[in-house]
């Protein structure tokens, strides 16, 4: 399996401390089915920058580690940057890092709020040719009591992907509910484990797609691990057509 999102570079942001928890990570990975990884470290979410050259040489870094220790996971480069209104001009200059340098960019929005620039800076980001990927909408308060307006984004060419962790409850039965929703309206494009660490944090993507399985099917599971191949390679992700969830869904789980 492949994992899209993952923090296991080693003392960059919130995710592994130290090289031993990065190599403790990377084994928990393979040992979750798990061969290959991109490290997107947080930026401009307040608290981290880890601009794209940071990242690239700490990618590389932690690659030798991993070689040395004889730890068969392949480890590509990747960033999850905070939504913020220059992002355009960050694009421009160099600062952001696509996944595994493909078209596709990982954009994080606020938990609790949605900015008034997100659906122009979203159209602008396809315009300079790359495409947004909103990373676990399924944690935003706004989305969450609002599902009509994730449903609006990925219409006008927003993908998105979703937690492994909020399929399976780990966040709480409101926004398992809506993730499930979510799927089963064709509104996320992957799943990722978003690992930060092997305790609180750590790698389910076996436990994900199997919940997946059961829920709606092997069909659905190729899907979502084949785009994450097809990023990978630098083809067109598949997208099914979306449909919108209705509010009253989201409301009764309160």
């Amino acid at each position: 399996m492949i994992d899209l999102h993952c923090h296991i570079l080693p003392g960059v942001d919130d995710g592994a401390k130290t090289e031993a928890d990065s190599l403790a990570m990377a084994r928990a990975a393979i040992e979750n089915g798990i061969h290959t990884v991109i490290a997107t470290p947080h930026h401009k979410n307040g608290v981290f920058e880890n601009n794209r050259e940071e990242i690239l040489a700490s990618t590389t870094y932690l690659k030798t580690i991993l070689e040395a220790e004889n730890i068969p996971l392949e480890l590509l480069a990747g960033q999850e940057t905070r939504i913020h209104m220059n992002m355009m001009e960050s694009i421009k200059n160099g600062e952001l890092l696509p996944l595994h340098n493909s078209r596709y960019l990982f954009v994080e929005l606020p938990f609790s709020t949605i900015p008034l620039y997100t659906e122009q800076l979203l159209f602008d980001i396809q315009l300079e040719g790359l495409i947004p990927i909103i990373v676990h909408p399924e944690r935003n308060e706004v989305l969450l009591k609002n599902p009509t307006r994730l449903y609006d984004l990925v219409q006008k060419g927003a993908l998105t992907q979703i937690t492994s962790g909020s399929l399976l409850g780990e966040f709480g039965k409101p926004i398992q509910t809506f993730t499930r929703q979510i799927i089963a309206a064709n509104l996320t494009h992957f799943i990722a484990g978003d690992a930060h660490n092997i305790t609180s944090r750590k790698f389910t993507l076996r436990e994900a797609y199997e919940e997946t399985r059961q829920i709606y099917g092997q069909e659905t599971v190729f899907l979502l691990r084949e785009n994450g191949q097809l990023l990978i390679d630098g083809h067109s992700v598949s997208r099914m057509e979306p449909s919108m969830i209705k509010k009253k869904k989201v409301f009764g789980l309160f």
